[in-house]
């Protein structure tokens, strides 16, 4: 987000706490916005919204009924980004391929059949989401989006990728867990820019997951002798809290996460908990102790140790704007040493997790803990399992974590206003690089 928008967002956020944005909007007490949000059970498109139509930037629809959008949508002029979440489309709206301007597009958890090839705004598109739906397949027009990023795909019924795809070469992060590949498409790992990838929950991977599991079996933890304390993060997938764990005669702390549905934007919960089984301990990941057994509600969820306090996040996720890099706050300031020490602990972590035969597939400076004690890489959302017999794939797919350190390196490197060879020749002398 520019920094007017994200002002503007904040700015209608605490106003919809104490009134209902579409009355606001009605009331022609909205004039000039950039960005709307509005849930309120719509089953048609709000018509107090073409007063917006010379300002409005980012239109955030999501948690309604609608199952179509206007025709005339193109009126919004500088209409960038729009969310379309949870709503109930069984198709993505053809007007959106005229609607020039859209960089990032969002229809998770609709009930999407059908994207036609008209649907897609190849001009500007960076960003499309179309996370837990029913698609089997997708547009060749996707191939003509020069600018695409990132590309939300988990938990469909994908079986392959148009091969009009090769020329996405800006795409960077992919997530097509969940779906119905028997295999990877084989131009996938040549695509120059690709560097995020999840794939696990597929017939391709499940093999191989199958197996690992075997080797490994889940530890259950009965929900009833969990208890549960204050939220210490939430994310897209899931929240997690501060818990006692009544085990072996004493309570020990914990922390426990509840995965909110069956299908996260990363995958499924359940390649999270075995990924984070199969890993054991180490000290530059989170792990787990077990899984939820027996939670009233059949939610998922993951047990794992408590973090020390003193850990802090390296850096936020990437915005509107930035789309595939992260946002480092403007207080954060870094050495030389502090630098090195949180790049030797992902290098540890990437090195145990590949050794594991796993790749974290979202190596990001929001998924890292520091202090200066320790180093955590968290979050094995997207981790995806390593095939056992073919070794040429699963060194391609490593080198996809490998990439991801690399720009980890360069980003530290600009933090310490130091340059990336010298920082690089620093970590390569301990013999760190993963």
């Amino acid at each position: 987000m520019t920094d007017a928008i994200a002002q503007d967002a904040a700015n209608q956020d605490s106003t919809a706490q104490a009134t209902d944005t579409l009355a606001l909007l009605n009331a022609g007490k909205l004039a000039g916005a950039k960005y709307i949000n509005i849930q309120a059970g719509l089953t048609q498109f709000p018509q107090a919204l073409y007063s917006l139509t010379d300002t409005l930037e980012v239109l955030d629809l999501t948690g309604n009924a609608l199952t179509d959008l206007p025709d005339d949508l193109t009126r919004f002029k500088r209409l960038r980004i729009l969310f379309c979440s949870s709503n109930q489309f069984k198709h993505l709206p053809e007007v959106l391929g005229a609607c020039t301007q859209l960089s990032m597009i969002g229809f998770k958890a609709n009930r999407i059949q059908y994207v036609a090839e008209s649907s897609i705004p190849t001009a500007n598109l960076r960003w499309l989401i179309l996370t837990d739906n029913q698609l089997e397949h997708l547009p060749n027009a996707l191939g003509d989006c020069a600018q695409l990023q990132k590309l939300m795909l988990a938990g469909n019924r994908l079986s392959t990728l148009p091969d009009s795809m090769r020329a996405c070469h800006a795409l960077e992060l992919l997530r097509i867990a969940a779906n119905r590949f028997e295999a990877l498409p084989e131009w996938l790992l040549d695509l120059p820019s690709l560097t995020w990838l999840a794939y696990a929950g597929n017939p391709c991977s499940d093999t191989t997951e199958q197996a690992r599991m075997a080797e490994q079996p889940m530890t259950h933890i009965d929900w009833a002798s969990l208890q549960l304390g204050h939220v210490l993060g939430q994310g897209a997938s899931g929240v997690t809290y501060q818990a006692q764990w009544q085990h072996a005669a004493s309570l020990q702390p914990v922390a426990v996460k509840l995965f909110k549905s069956g299908v996260t934007s990363d995958g499924l919960p359940s390649s999270e908990m075995h990924a984070s089984m199969l890993i054991g301990e180490h000290p530059n990941l989170t792990g787990a102790k077990g899984v939820v057994q027996r939670h009233p509600q059949d939610t998922c969820g993951l047990v794992m140790s408590l973090l020390a306090p003193d850990l802090q996040i390296l850096a936020n996720p990437p915005s509107f704007e930035t789309c595939s890099r992260d946002v480092y706050p403007q207080t954060t300031s870094l050495t030389e040493v502090e630098a090195l020490h949180i790049l030797r602990g992902v290098a540890e972590a990437l090195r145990h997790l590949h050794q594991c035969g796993l790749m974290h597939g979202d190596v990001y400076a929001h998924n890292i803990l520091w202090s200066p004690q320790r180093v955590v890489l968290s979050d094995l959302g997207a981790a995806s399992f390593l095939p056992d017999h073919q070794p040429a794939l699963a060194s391609k797919l490593k080198q996809l974590d490998i990439k991801a350190f690399q720009i980890l390196l360069q980003e530290l490197a600009e933090q310490v206003a130091m340059p990336v060879a010298q920082l690089r020749q620093q970590l390569d002398m301990r013999g760190l690089s993963p």
